[in-house]
């Protein structure tokens, strides 16, 4: 995909922890990455996806995720994490989560990661709910963010955070 493909980025500074002692951002750090831009995503949305299991109203678990390495990233770089979701089914959704150096079409790492929505009682999986699909649905098709007190439960599930999510887009 290509930059414009995304409606949504973040940066961060790769830190030596994240490295090998050549400098470079060893494999199981990207992981982490894909946590951040993940998060920052929903958080422009307007929830924040480790308040809403807490709540009660909504847990997602990893199924699947795939990378792809084609240039390293290096200690004290700042790089550009671009995030998208590129369907949503009815329990599942899939991120898309591509890394380049700032400033630059440089992409380093590709990552495609299906999550099922999840219910930790019956350990089974559930429906993505409907809040969810159009905010992010309508996100993706316009890069308009609508807001969170459409959604009465969301918002409810998620009121710890209102007032402090990180609004910054594209």
């Amino acid at each position: 995909m290509a930059k414009s493909d995304f409606r949504f980025n973040t940066s961060l500074r790769v830190r030596w922890m994240e490295c090998d002692a050549q400098g470079i951002v060893y494999n199981g750090a990207y992981l982490g990455y894909l946590e951040i831009g993940q998060a920052e995503y929903y958080r422009n949305l307007g929830f924040a996806i480790y308040i809403i299991p807490q709540s009660g109203y909504f847990d997602f678990a990893v199924v699947k995720s795939t990378q792809e390495f084609k240039a390293p990233a290096k200690v004290d770089e700042i790089i550009e994490l671009y995030v998208r979701v590129s369907h949503i089914g009815t329990s599942s959704l899939v991120l898309h989560l591509e890394i380049y150096r700032e400033n630059s079409d440089e992409m380093l790492t590709s990552i495609e990661t299906v999550y099922v929505g999840y219910d930790a009682k019956t350990e089974t999986s559930r429906p993505v709910p409907d809040a969810i699909r159009q905010l992010v649905t309508h996100y993706e098709k316009t890069g308009d963010v609508l807001p969170i007190g459409q959604f009465p439960d969301l918002a409810k599930a998620t009121e710890l955070r209102q007032g402090r999510t990180n609004r910054s887009r594209r």
